[in-house]
């Protein structure tokens, strides 16, 4: 397993653990972060240190930070 910081714009994951405070892990869960969910690393922004990812067919972004504590399986 690896976190879904070191994941390369353009690859794939499945999504298999958050981790961090409980209010964290509530946010992302409402946003559709949930074990199980495909994941996909669009760009790295290097102005604020953000990740854009594609989740559910919506586009968010997170910080690089935040991303590390969100475990995920690479896709097949």
């Amino acid at each position: 397993m690896t976190t879904l910081s070191d994941l390369k714009p353009g690859s794939s994951a499945k999504l298999v653990q958050i981790g961090g405070e409980r209010g964290f892990r509530r946010r992302l869960m409402e946003l559709g972060f949930l074990p199980g969910t495909s994941v996909r690393m669009i760009r790295c922004v290097k102005v604020g240190d953000l990740i854009e990812l594609e989740i559910r067919g919506c586009h968010l972004s997170i910080r690089r930070s935040e991303a590390r504590k969100l475990w995920v399986e690479p896709a097949r």
